[in-house]
């Protein structure tokens, strides 16, 4: 073939064609060069700690408002089979729903009385987020009834723990000298919004941070999961402690910054702990993600931008191509798509795996992908017209 013939040929190929072949480059190098993230496959090992190598710990929960959730979540912590000792605290953030008197009732025995502290939180000052002031006065709190405590486990109101996380986290902190340990815990998925959008959640969480590299310690990529972070406390108190991230709205990840300049950290999926928060109706998901989703962008116009650009190349463009392919007998761009579309899918199913959902949801990603972007573009909309993030009754700038 000549170079006339080759520059006809070239010449043909449509539009739509060529960028669903870029779609296609973009998808081999997620697939392959995004450190396997889309794999799913960092997870505990089933092995927990042995008496011996067991260290104090002490379980701070910050808690505001969440009495439908509270008692469970502090009973799991109270039943773990952990050798060691254990002390949970929980800080009642000024709730007004009775969150306090929920958290005491579930100390059902004497001996579960003996470790479970819960008080109430002082005013939040200027400059703090309310999460970052109750976690800050749980943890002095905490290590003045607990004071030999060598790590602490940071989680949240609404996470049930499975009876033996703690004493398999503490199996890799120890074992592998890991200075922060956490959990992405495994989300509820139960209504028909929560199947569109969790599980892409997680994906794109695992694309935005790639749990290998977070767990090499050779590699700067740090992130963590607030929902169940267990940090040595020496590491904690070196990077500066929770004051240093005092008004941080992403908290776990800004901590996992600091902490891994510390030490080795390890991100990974939990499959039996999880959270009790329901998500019933696509407005509830999009009210947590827009609180959050221009931050994660450093309130840039230009990061917006490009984000935007690579949803729709990457997401978008492969299902559109297979329409339009088929539509306008542009097979080319319908073969392109498809194989773009393919990838995708292929990328999605492990995640979907995990949450136990049939293999015909891994081509639904480019639907979730258009509402995350809807709900990304939203959030630097109220940020812009100065509105700030609105969480548990308080609004931030």
């Amino acid at each position: 073939m000549g170079v006339a013939e080759v520059m006809g040929t070239v010449a043909a190929v449509s539009s739509t064609a060529w960028i669903a072949l870029v779609a296609v480059a973009v998808w081999l190098g997620l697939l392959f060069g995004r450190g396997g993230f889309w794999r799913a496959d960092q997870k505990l090992e089933s092995a927990g700690i042995t008496h011996t190598e067991a260290d104090p710990v002490i379980a701070v929960i910050p808690a505001r408002d969440e009495v439908y959730t509270i008692g469970r979540a502090v009973k799991s912590l109270l039943r773990q089979d952990y050798p060691g000792p254990l002390t949970v605290v929980v800080v009642d953030d000024n709730s007004g729903d009775g969150t306090a008197e929920a958290a005491r009732a579930v100390a059902e025995r004497p001996d579960e009385k003996a470790c479970l502290h819960v008080i109430q939180g002082k005013a939040l000052p200027p400059g703090w987020s309310g999460k970052m002031w109750a976690v800050h006065q749980g943890l002095k709190h905490a290590r003045a009834v607990a004071p030999d405590a060598r790590y602490v486990l940071l989680t949240d109101a609404e996470i049930e723990h499975n009876p033996g996380n703690l004493s398999r986290l503490m199996a890799r902190a120890v074992r592998e000298t890991r200075v922060l340990v956490s959990l992405m815990v495994r989300l509820r998925c139960v209504s028909a919004w929560e199947k569109i959008l969790i599980p892409a959640f997680v994906f794109f969480f695992q694309k935005l941070y790639p749990f290998p590299r977070v767990n090499d310690p050779s590699s700067p990529v740090a992130g963590a999961a607030g929902g169940c972070m267990l940090v040595r406390l020496d590491a904690l108190d070196a990077a500066g402690g929770i004051e240093a991230i005092r008004s941080e709205l992403i908290d776990d990840c800004a901590l996992a910054r600091k902490i891994k300049k510390q030490g080795s950290i390890w991100l990974g999926l939990a499959t039996r702990t999880r959270s009790l928060r329901r998500y019933e109706d696509q407005g509830e998901i999009w009210r947590i993600v827009t609180r959050t989703a221009f931050t994660q962008l450093g309130y840039s116009a230009v990061y917006l931008m490009l984000m935007i650009l690579f949803m729709i190349l990457a997401y978008l463009w492969p299902p559109v191509a297979v329409v339009w392919g088929v539509l306008a007998g542009d097979w080319l761009a319908a073969g392109f798509g498809l194989v773009g579309w393919l990838m995708m899918a292929v990328a999605y199913w492990p995640t979907l795996k995990v949450y136990h959902m049939p293999m015909w949801r891994s081509l639904t990603l480019p639907l979730a992908a258009l509402l995350y972007g809807g709900m990304t573009l939203d959030s630097a909309r109220r940020h812009w017209m100065g509105h700030g993030r609105v969480w548990k009754g308080r609004t931030y700038q």
